[in-house]
């Protein structure tokens, strides 16, 4: 008998069809918000296994920072860093570097170039930082540029003071919000040079422009939306009143935004108010209580990792490609799933 290309077989008198191929479950994008009360350090796990470390925390504390970094990796499976992106020359950003590159293999370095902020301790930070570089590939990037994370798209929206200039795909619609946004003052520190980056895994969208200030976010969104809307959104500089304007907060109008506080740094309550209150957010997540910032501007506590001083519990998102997302809660196992931008939409409708 003829045996059919469409693989039908004939046993004892009985047709055997295969059955249907069952959808493979794709592996998620995996996102540690990494406790290093205050500064950042925000690990990326791509489904193809590739790492992407943002900044790494300060220097000092007996490697905690560092610590807590490899801690995170190890839950991750993976024992090197392929790629640390260093978003600027601030101590609580690249502080941790020359201790985490003692403790951990680190493939490349990603940075916006040169310092360029005249203090001692932004040249004493380039310069420990300058020493450990020769340990690893070098790569320096400007707006426009792609960090090659194999099942990623990361693109460098900010970088040395410049930020993209022709829209992303899908973007380029105006921002009624620019009339009304006051002119924030020119900064010449390192936090306006910030390498912010947009990462991209499907339809998921995550934004992080590191400690990037007013001025410079506006630049991003007026008088045109360069960027688009994002599902994800990292509270630019902890939570400080010197960043996060409405006017790119609106904009990117992201369904969830997590803020890399500490106890005692960030999460000031009008830049907390204009995150929670943008139109369209779903929920407010926060690595840290705002000690400082008093209940009405903190979120529920099983939306903060840490309630007291200096726990080190940490946030972490998957992400799968059709949008959709969870996000848990390292200290109390608390998670809440995020449904795809789509059914979000729809499901609104219907109220």
């Amino acid at each position: 008998m003829r045996i059919s290309r469409f693989l039908a077989f004939v046993f004892t008198g009985f047709l055997v069809l295969p059955l249907p191929c069952l959808a493979k479950t794709q592996s998620p994008l995996d996102i540690y918000f990494i406790d290093v009360e205050g500064g950042q350090a925000t690990l990326l796990v791509s489904p193809s296994g590739q790492s992407m470390l943002v900044d790494t925390g300060w220097p000092g504390f007996d490697n905690r920072d560092a610590d807590r970094i490899a801690a995170a990796a190890k839950l991750a499976g993976i024992n090197q860093i392929d790629y640390v992106v260093i978003t600027h020359y601030h101590r609580d950003h690249i502080g941790g570097v020359p201790q985490l590159a003692d403790k951990m293999k680190v493939g490349t370095f990603v940075d916006h170039g040169p310092n360029r902020e005249d203090s001692n301790e932004t040249r004493d930070l380039a310069a420990a930082y300058d020493k450990v570089l020769p340990r690893a590939k070098h790569l320096v990037v400007k707006p426009g540029d792609q960090i090659p994370v194999k099942g990623l798209n990361v693109q460098v929206l900010t970088a040395d003071g410049e930020h993209i200039r022709a829209p992303l795909k899908g973007a380029g619609q105006p921002n009624p919000l620019c009339a009304t946004e006051p002119e924030a003052p020119v900064d010449n520190t390192e936090n306006a040079r910030s390498l912010g980056t947009l990462i991209t895994y499907g339809k998921f969208r995550f934004i992080d422009l590191g400690d990037l200030t007013k001025r410079k976010e506006k630049e991003l969104v007026c008088p045109n939306n360069l960027v688009g809307t994002v599902d994800l959104y990292l509270t630019t500089h902890h939570g400080l009143d010197q960043s996060n304007a409405k006017v790119i907060v609106d904009a990117l109008h992201p369904r969830v935004a997590i803020m890399n506080n500490g106890a005692h740094k960030g999460g000031k309550p009008e830049a907390w108010k204009t995150v929670h209150d943008s139109p369209g957010l779903q929920d407010l997540w926060q690595v840290h209580y705002a000690e400082d910032a008093g209940k009405d501007s903190n979120v529920s506590d099983d939306f903060i990792a840490n309630l007291n001083g200096t726990e080190g519990a940490y946030l972490k998102v998957s992400a799968q490609p059709d949008g959709s997302f969870t996000v848990w809660n390292s200290r109390n196992q608390y998670s809440k799933n995020y449904k795809t931008g789509d059914q979000a939409a729809a499901q609104r409708a219907k109220r």
